[in-house]
């Protein structure tokens, strides 16, 4: 699960996103609303955290923005605000649950289950690029039919790539959201994977699913 952590206060994204990935979830982090917005408008994310009070766009337009945009994951709004009438602002304008700071972690994990079950009940849980399905639940991978086998990094790198069909994917995207970390420019792990998805993916089939675009990055398209 991939969650996006919108928070201008460098400590408390920090403790947030720690605290996350300490839980088995995926974080990214933006310091301001137009980062955050650029991030929620361009990837895919099962969660968005979104502090009330950043800079450049506040929580609430930033909210209303994606709302407006027909962007649907789940917002969960932090705040110092306590008043009912803030709360109500804050769902009706598109936020699905709304946590006050300071707030005690444990809960903070509840409500992110809670809001993420929810979701569960409409999203996809297949992705489909021509004749290649992957099962998100089951993480069986096919193509014509015939069952894949891969490794968990194998399949983390397809399902990045299948999440984002169609769209350029760059090595420091994959750094980032596959891997989780940021990669000496000269290393070429990267590199290594793909190939070895191509041969798993595309060997033995007239129609390449996988494709480098020089000095750009990666693109599945079916």
């Amino acid at each position: 699960m991939r969650i996006l952590v919108i928070e201008d206060e460098e400590k408390i994204a920090g403790f947030i996103k720690r605290g996350l990935k300490e839980e088995g979830y995926s974080a990214v982090t933006a310091a301001n609303g137009e980062e955050g917005y650029a991030l929620a408008a361009t990837d895919n994310y099962d969660l968005i955290i979104l502090d009330l009070m950043i800079p450049k766009m506040d929580g609430l337009s930033l909210c209303r923005r994606l709302r407006s945009e027909n962007i649907t994951t789940p917002i969960l709004m932090l705040t110092a605000k306590y008043a009912v009438k803030d709360k109500v602002t804050g769902l009706d304008a598109g936020a699905n649950d709304y946590l006050t700071k300071p707030f005690a972690f444990e809960e903070l994990l509840a409500r992110i289950r809670v809001l993420l079950r929810k979701q569960e009940t409409y999203t996809k849980t297949t992705l489909q690029a021509g004749d290649l399905l992957l099962d998100l639940l089951t993480h069986k991978v096919t193509r014509a039919g015939k069952e894949i086998d891969l490794t968990s990094k194998e399949y983390a790198l397809l399902e990045y790539l299948m999440r984002n069909k169609g769209a350029v994917i760059t090595r420091t995207m994959i750094s980032e959201n596959v891997w989780d970390e940021h990669f000496d420019t000269l290393t070429n792990i990267i590199e290594v994977y793909i190939n070895y998805l191509r041969n798993k993916i595309d060997r033995g089939h007239e129609k390449k699913l996988i494709h480098t675009l020089r000095g750009r990055g990666y693109v599945l398209k079916d």
